[in-house]
């Protein structure tokens, strides 16, 4: 027999997000000036020297406040919002496909992918797909906790829902916004929860077969997805620049790094330096040394994460921590993975210290959550 204990929160995983995003924070501030310069003269924009630490500072300030919000706001008053969440990331991520297939300038595309989601006709956008990583986690933990507690876990009950959000959300974000990288993100948040749904090991295996099928089609359906893993494999036709000036980077920054303030590659040689490729970036400035600080912080934080999932009060609090752990390992893992050589480039940021407030607010409110329900563990009598 079990109950549910209520003790202090795990303070260590509101802690390790502030460092990563002040840690983000203080890259922005160093190479801003060079990526507002070069903008300005590859595009003929008129961006202040400070333009970028300003919007970044924003970025973590609401971030941090969306953490709060997700650490204070009683996980009952949360999980009614999940289908809220989930069909509102649904709809944008609709509206953002109608927009790129018409040539709407409220899509913003780039690099082969339509991400962006320009908010009327100002200069703020928003990635609809982040909004919809955190409705699913919220969503699919609540639907699959209900059903299994309700032993309806092999019955259509469970899977016409779980399934017609899983191919929507998939579906949206790799046939339309053509954004291979968060798709599989996405995918391994729906697998780890399934995962430890209790499913069937033949179902679970048939469906990770059907899920790897998928991938393949669709990265021979895309010229640039090609065209990537050309370029990872080294084909002659292959452009490995972006590749080569971030394994660069890294290496020129040695043990201890050049310093913040003198970094080569964020001048223009390394593309998007202050999004996908900060990693690299940070491999310049920090050194090895300070790379490894920064993936201590993260697995530290992923420990901490898993821990709360073991302990969780209530098979719901386990699942949505087993959610966050998925969505933060993956992206964590191909962001790194991708900009060390390791895997076929892909365009994905590195949670809580790349550039922009979208990614950064809706994983700091899913931490906070996360945070909240680390206080509540099953205690056996």
């Amino acid at each position: 027999m079990s109950e549910m204990r209520r003790h202090k929160s795990d303070r260590m995983i509101g802690v390790l997000s502030v460092v990563l995003m002040v840690v983000g924070l203080v890259v922005i501030y160093a190479i801003g000036p060079m990526r507002a310069n070069y903008m300005n003269a590859a595009y003929g924009t008129h961006e202040a020297e400070n333009a970028y630490f300003v919007h970044q500072l924003i970025s973590v300030v609401i971030a941090i406040v969306a953490f709060v919000v997700g650490f204070k706001l009683p996980y009952e008053k949360t999980r009614k919002l999940a289908i809220v969440v989930m069909v509102a990331g649904l709809v944008a991520c609709a509206v953002l496909a109608i927009a790129a297939a018409t040539g709407n300038s409220m899509a913003v595309c780039a690099n082969g992918a339509c991400r962006w989601l320009r908010i009327g006709g100002s200069t703020v956008s928003f990635q609809p797909a982040e909004m919809l990583k955190l409705g699913l986690v919220l969503y699919l933990a609540q639907l699959t906790a209900k059903r299994a507690e309700g032993g309806k876990l092999m019955t259509s009950d469970f899977w016409v829902p779980f399934l017609i959000m899983s191919v929507l959300s998939v579906a949206f974000v790799v046939y339309f916004q053509q954004d291979l990288g968060t798709t599989v993100v996405i995918g391994a948040t729906i697998m780890a929860i399934l995962l430890m749904s209790g499913v069937s090991w033949k179902i679970y295996a048939l469906i990770v077969a059907g899920v790897v099928v998928a991938g393949v089609g669709a990265i021979f359906a895309s010229p640039h997805r090609v065209e990537r893993l050309m370029t990872f494999t080294e084909a002659e036709s292959a452009d490995t620049y972006h590749i080569d000036n971030a394994l660069l980077a890294i290496g020129t920054g040695g043990l201890t790094g050049v310093g913040v303030g003198n970094t080569v590659q964020a001048t223009g040689y390394l593309p998007e330096s202050i999004n996908d490729s900060v990693f690299a970036v940070m491999g310049e400035a920090f050194g090895f040394v300070g790379l490894v600080g920064v993936l201590l912080c993260f697995l530290i934080l992923l420990l901490r994460i898993m821990r709360t999932a073991e302990r969780g009060g209530e098979r719901e609090h386990s699942l949505v921590a087993v959610g966050m752990f998925a969505w933060m390992a993956s992206q964590v893992g191909i962001n790194i993975c991708a900009m060390t050589g390791l895997i076929p480039l892909t365009g994905i940021t590195l949670p809580l210290l790349s550039y922009g407030g979208t990614s950064m607010m809706f994983t700091a409110f899913g931490l906070g959550v996360v945070a909240q329900l680390s206080g509540y563990t099953r205690r056996t009598k």
